[in-house]
């Protein structure tokens, strides 16, 4: 594949030593960006492939960010939390929020990972940990933002057969069993979209779940994203989701936060 020569220059991957994350560094690299790891301790930087820059940085404490985002021109998002109820809140929503805060005005393009199923809420998951339904806030915050994006919906990780290398772009998120009969795809095909979804203008504004089917790799990915209906401007969730999340039925200090990713800033492009 090969990116638009506008692509971004510098990406911060935030879930760098994460096992999509590791693969993102590693891609962004091979396709000719500049890539910017986000560590949480200096040490972690050791096992990073060379020429990629590592920077310290917390996601859940947004005051260690500045530097992290300073001059990038893409953020890709593969961090995901421990599980638990308050990890989901400030991890997996929390730490979009930083970033997108820490990154004021400076104009930067994102690509969001979250997951296949987020809009079941009456997933028993959901009910225990309301995983999903933080991630899909971190998504509504994005779409907010008035930043172009790309948020990718993968399925189960690395649960395709081994003939299974044809990535298919779903919208809607009809599939919610809950398990790997919803779609799988390998960690190394999510890497792949995501960083190519930042130099695509056919990826621009649009929502999808991405699982594998039986066939061989496409060495283009632009058709699939060309493909896409984009998200309706201004909605708070991707085109074709289901409607079962009423803002005024949200948290306050969620709505109080959307509220300001929502005011009024200079788009970028």
């Amino acid at each position: 594949m090969t990116a638009p020569t506008d692509r971004p220059g510098t990406v911060l991957v935030a879930g760098s030593n994460g096992s999509i994350g590791r693969l993102v560094v590693e891609e962004a690299g091979r396709v000719g960006y500049l890539a910017r790891a986000l560590v949480r301790r200096p040490d972690r930087a050791s096992s990073l492939p060379s020429g990629v820059q590592a920077v310290v940085g917390d996601l859940t404490r947004p005051e260690t960010l500045t530097d992290a985002v300073q001059g990038v021109d893409g953020v890709v998002f593969t961090h995901g939390s421990a599980g638990t109820k308050a990890d989901m809140e400030a991890v997996d929503y929390g730490a979009v929020r930083n970033v997108l805060t820490a990154l004021g005005d400076q104009p930067a393009r994102i690509a969001l990972m979250t997951s296949i199923g987020i809009t079941n809420r009456s997933s028993s998951y959901n009910g225990s940990t309301e995983g999903p339904d933080w991630k899909r806030r971190s998504e509504r915050l994005v779409r907010a933002s008035g930043r172009p994006y790309t948020i990718v919906r993968p399925g189960w990780f690395d649960y395709n057969a081994p003939d299974e290398q044809l990535p298919v772009f779903l919208q809607g998120d009809l599939r919610r069993s809950g398990g790997p009969s919803d779609g799988a795809i390998s960690r190394s095909q999510i890497a792949q979209v995501l960083v190519a979804s930042l130099g695509s203008d056919a990826a621009n504004g649009k929502t999808f779940e991405l699982v594998a089917e039986q066939g061989e790799a496409p060495s283009d990915l632009e058709p699939l994203f060309a493909a896409l209906d984009p998200d309706e401007p201004h909605s708070l969730d991707g085109v074709r989701d289901e409607d079962n999340m009423p803002l005024p039925d949200e948290p306050a200090r969620v709505r109080t936060q959307l509220e300001a990713f929502t005011a009024p800033r200079k788009e970028t492009k």
